[in-house]
């Protein structure tokens, strides 16, 4: 039986992943896509960036959203949560020091997980645009529900 996740389980497993699924509303209909994504503990938000697009227009339009970041090994023992919050575009100083720190912490995570040390950020994704700058967002979250089964 799934049992419920405490705050400080949800809090490591969300430090130590970068991957998920942002679900977002689009003209009242419901999309999900994959996510690179970094969680600070401190603010409790999540960070990405992306490139101009259908997802970034649709958040601009309604900026409610959710992430849900999962590990399963089998039918007995997987572990997911999903946040659910808002979507806040950044820019300026501003919109660079948080794609820094996203840069930073993901890398990290990345060689602690995968033993990679990639240099540049365009290593994570291929959503910079033409002048090599995203759109860099933060998600505020307000409300955590963690299950898992062992």
């Amino acid at each position: 039986m799934a049992q419920e996740i405490g705050k400080q389980e949800y809090v490591e497993f969300l430090s130590n992943n970068y991957v998920g699924n942002l679900a977002y509303i689009s003209s009242n209909t419901p999309f999900m896509v994959p996510l690179t994504y970094y969680y600070d503990r401190e603010e409790n938000v999540i960070i990405s960036y992306s490139n101009e697009g259908h997802k970034i227009e649709a958040m601009r339009l309604n900026n409610n959203v959710s992430i849900q970041i999962a590990e399963v090994e089998s039918l007995d023992k997987w572990k997911s949560v999903l946040l659910i919050g808002d979507f806040e575009e950044l820019t300026g100083s501003e919109a660079k020091m948080y794609l820094h720190k996203f840069s930073k912490n993901v890398k990290n995570i990345l060689a602690k997980k995968e033993n990679k040390n990639p240099e540049l950020i365009d290593f994570f994704s291929s959503k910079l645009n033409n002048e090599g700058i995203p759109i860099v967002y933060k998600i505020k979250i307000h409300e955590i529900i963690g299950r898992k089964k062992d």
